[in-house]
């Protein structure tokens, strides 16, 4: 038996490992390197991958996958609150994009569903892409983040119709455009239909059966099996394989496995979805440059120049100012990865010819290239284009701000005013404490300001905004929200300016502690740790020890950094020491009669030299929190000491034979 295409996958992950590899060191998004590995090994590169059904068909499954995370991703709610910018700046963008290239390529001999599928590819931005990239920026939920976000839902939302509009046999060979539109929608409503019966009664009570058994295999196993089933329906009703991973992802999120079935799938979703980029590379005939650059840097020109326009004159009509709109437009000014599989459909199919196609598939990615710049770079851009809007834009939020805080003195302020900056506000309230809180949410600093509260929308990274709140004077400040990059940055731009007011900081767990206390923060509260602290303390309530004593306990656990708290002992499921060992670990360790440190004193077993600490000792059955140095060990002590994995590793062997 023949495995040829085995060689051809197999050269595909040797190469995209070392790219890839190489792409995360210099921070470059690596669906940059898949697109440059595919041009490289494909057909019209070096030639080592040929393009066949065996790679395209894996790398369908890419798509597929990454479909299914993206509906899991989608909530009605969440639309519901972004309604504004989703249906409105989204609906206009992709619709109103959609039919200015359908009227430019009727002008070039396109039929009417290849032109309606040309303008979906060019409305499509990177999802992926931009959240990473404001994401590490901290700009995520900044206005024009938050507009970028929600035209970007909706963009996900609308590759559905275009799926089914180019996958659908009828449309693709030209017959009666508008019946087999019609019936092409049609199809795709019987199968949202089908999955979303199946769902309600057959998977949700099925994820429930299988969650009672605890494997992970078998949940890992269910969900794949949801995936490539929900796809196999609309395959055999003539649609995409993607289409029914969506609705399948979709209905999904609703329920409470989510996150876990997210989890498991995205090993799976990541590798197959750079083989799709991979694929779409070797697509590209780059032999073909020389003779098409004109007509590559003419659209690309009007990809980049267009989207970011539209984009910036849809903010405008939705009373966004310009900075905010210009931003947007830039953010969103490329081509992205759903417009790659819909050109892919479109040129297997024949829709779009071949020639078209190159064009394109040159300008979306070279549009990609250039897009972590643009968006890098978004807001020194529009600070060089309109420095005086710019200027303007700011300078009406840090006014708004010294308005609420202009006559506070003493006072506090909150980064963040979600649900923990809110219950401290309502705690300083009651104590009598004056406060100003920043907030990113304008939903939520709407909602806010009509209460009447203290809240002012601004980044709290932002120094002159922090000082129009009233730094210098402020007793204290408070960072609430979840990210540690952001909060890292705030800590940086405090301590810049105010090297005395004491800065309490929110995390989720112990692992960015050291960090956050390192860039100066005063006090860090680990939500883990807390968590943990406060279910033992009401324990010991409820088992009637005495109030005080509990009281002392929490406040030495509390001056400690909760130093006993960081120490675990590892488990066999989900330990992370096979990767990470800069994590404290704990490791009980009895000694038998041959062991050398049976036979010597606590302060003899240099155990400090290994970065290893003696939390405890059992001794004659009593646990002995701080032992002494001079303390004898004996046969069937046991050690329970905290360290790395490899210092725990040597300092066992040390303790047993030296």
């Amino acid at each position: 038996m023949e495995y040829g295409y085995l060689n051809e996958i197999l050269i595909l992950f040797a190469v995209a490992a070392v790219v890839v590899g190489t792409c995360l060191h210099f921070k470059v998004p690596p669906i940059l390197g898949y697109l440059v590995i595919g041009v490289m090994v494909g057909p019209f590169g070096f030639a080592i991958v040929a393009d066949t059904e065996h790679t395209r068909a894996l790398a369908e499954f890419g798509v597929v996958f990454l479909l299914f995370t993206i509906g899991l991703e989608f909530s009605l709610s969440h639309l519901i609150h972004m309604r504004g910018a989703v249906l409105g700046l989204g609906g206009a963008q992709v619709i109103g994009t959609t039919l200015i290239v359908t009227i430019i390529a009727g002008y070039l001999n396109l039929s009417l569903e290849a032109s309606l599928v040309l303008g979906g590819i060019i409305a499509m931005s990177s999802t992926a892409l931009v959240i990473k990239q404001l994401t590490d920026q901290v700009e995520l939920h900044t206005r024009h983040g938050r507009n970028a976000v929600g035209i970007l839902l909706f963009q996900d939302l609308m590759v559905i119709p275009f799926l089914i509009l180019v996958s659908t046999p009828a449309v693709v060979n030209g017959g009666g455009a508008i019946n087999t539109v019609l019936i092409a929608f049609a199809q795709g409503a019987l199968a949202l239909i089908l999955i979303f019966v199946l769902g309600r009664w057959v998977l949700r009570p099925m994820f429930h059966l299988v969650a009672r058994y605890r494997s992970m295999e078998l949940f890992t196993l269910t969900a794949l099996m949801i995936i490539l089933g929900s796809a196999w329906i609309t395959h055999q009703l003539g649609l995409s394989l993607a289409l029914g991973a969506f609705v399948a992802g979709m209905m999904l999120g609703e329920t409470e496995f989510r996150h876990q079935i997210e989890a498991e799938i995205r090993p799976f979703r990541d590798i197959l979805l750079g083989l799709f980029f991979i694929t779409i590379g070797m697509l590209f005939n780059i032999w073909l440059l020389p003779e098409i650059w004109q007509w590559v840097l003419l659209t690309l020109a009007g990809l980049i120049v267009f989207k970011m326009l539209f984009i910036f004159l849809l903010c405008r009509v939705a009373k966004w100012d310009l900075a905010v709109s210009l931003r947007t437009g830039l953010v969103l000014a490329h081509g992205g990865e759903f417009g790659f599989a819909i050109l892919t459909l479109a040129l297997a199919g024949g829709m779009i010819p071949n020639e078209y196609g190159q064009v394109i598939l040159a300008a979306l990615l070279i549009s990609m290239g250039f897009a972590p710049l643009i968006i890098r770079y978004n807001g020194r851009l529009v600070a060089r284009l309109m420095p005086q809007q710019a200027g303007d834009s700011k300078q009406t939020i840090k006014g708004r701000i010294e308005k609420t805080a202009h006559d506070l003195g003493n006072h506090i302020i909150l980064s963040g005013y979600g649900r923990i900056g809110q219950n401290i506000a309502q705690m300083l309230k009651e104590e009598g404490f004056k406060y100003v809180a920043l907030e990113l949410d304008p939903v939520l600093v709407q909602n806010a300001v009509r209460a009447k509260e203290p809240v002012s929308y601004g980044d709290s990274t932002s120094l002159e905004l922090l000082n129009a709140a009233g730094l210098e004077r402020a007793a204290a400040l408070v960072v609430s929200v979840e990210d540690p990059a952001t909060a890292l940055k705030i800590l940086k731009q405090v301590r810049s300016a105010n090297a005395d007011i004491p800065v309490l900081v929110r995390t989720s767990d112990e692992s960015h502690m050291q960090e956050l206390m390192e860039a100066g923060a005063s006090e860090v509260v680990p939500e883990a740790l807390e968590a943990s602290l406060m279910m033992a303390s009401n324990l010991l309530f409820m088992l009637k020890v005495p109030p005080s004593r509990v009281l002392h306990k929490i406040r030495d656990v509390r001056n400690q950094r909760y130093e006993t708290f960081r120490h675990l002992f590892p488990g066999g499921e989900v330990s992370t020491s096979a990767w990470v060992d800069n994590e404290a670990h704990m490791r009980a360790i009895e000694l038998s009669k041959s062991s050398w440190a049976s036979h010597h004193k606590v302060g003899e077993l240099g155990l400090e030299q290994y970065g290893v600490k003696l939390l405890a000792l059992l001794h004659e059955g009593q646990r002995i929190s701080r032992p002494d140095a001079n303390m004898q060990l004996c046969v069937s002590d046991t050690l329970i000491l905290s360290g790395s994995p490899s210092a725990l590793e040597l300092a066992e062997k040390s303790l047993i034979s030296r």
